[in-house]
């Protein structure tokens, strides 16, 4: 009992600032310039003002600009992964490599990367979003552990069948590694779409914001106006709650057989 009276006090906590976040979107902002944090009444203005203004320059033009950019990289790391950590399990000796990458701050890289990026006369576009985001050490890590509990006895059957490398990839390894591939495709969604530093410094023009470079641009011009705030904030979170809830299970029957392994 006190277990789980604990548990829930943990995740009470922990969710209070998304609860809070969700109620103050729908807060009329009568009432929040009044103060009047705890009134009954709701109102959708506050989303109402996110739809001010021309659509692409907008918070909603911005919230699709970032799903496409998002989901491009995703796309893009898993391809990269896929074959990179196959290329691992077969022999090649690139794990060191990407280990010593996981363990290198991504911030130290960004000097020498605006740099790299200003030389290659890719700065201020979309290129600069996508191209430094091609590959991921973390996602070639995560899906060489899964092909490490594909059993080599398989492959090797495989072979003496006459199967190359790309019928191995797409037609074995692709769909035994499916679970692994959905739990990287989330985290690496999550990861590009959280990036706020970045895309401000390699790509500042307005029709290459993000929708969190938006957001923190409206809270630096009405630091104050908590509902349009809340409202952005709230509906910037969807898509990454939405892909969760979808793929939860595959997620947590991913890292619990990384922690079983």
């Amino acid at each position: 009992m006190i277990r789980h009276l604990f548990v829930f006090t943990v995740a009470f906590l922990v969710g209070l600032p998304f609860l809070w976040m969700a109620y103050a979107a729908f807060i009329p902002p009568e009432r929040v310039f009044a103060g009047e944090f705890f009134s009954l009444q709701f109102s959708l203005a506050n989303f109402a003002v996110l739809s001010r203004g021309v659509f692409w320059e907008g918070f909603w033009g911005r919230l699709l600009f970032s799903v496409l950019l998002s989901g491009s990289v995703t796309l893009l790391q898993l391809f990269t992964a896929f074959l990179a950590a196959y290329a691992i399990r077969e022999g090649a000796r690139l794990l060191p490599f990407f280990l010593v990458m996981l363990a290198i701050p991504a911030e130290l890289l960004l000097v020498p990367l605006y740099g790299l990026l200003q030389g290659l006369g890719i700065l201020d576009t979309v290129w600069a979003l996508v191209l430094p985001f091609a590959a991921s050490p973390f996602i070639v890590y995560l899906l060489y552990q899964g092909m490490k509990t594909v059993p080599a006895e398989l492959l090797e059957a495989a072979r003496l069948d006459g199967a190359g490398n790309r019928v191995i990839l797409s037609a074995i390894l692709l769909p035994l590694l499916r679970p692994q591939l959905i739990a990287a495709g989330v985290l690496s969604f999550a990861a590009h779409w959280n990036l706020v530093l970045y895309p401000r410094i390699v790509a500042g023009s307005e029709q290459l914001k993000t929708v969190q470079t938006w957001i923190t641009d409206l809270q630096r011009q009405n630091p104050a106006d908590w509902g349009p705030l809340s409202a952005a904030a709230l509906a910037a979170t969807l898509p990454l709650i939405v892909i969760y809830l979808i793929y939860e299970r595959r997620i947590v029957e991913t890292f619990e057989e990384g922690l079983k392994g």
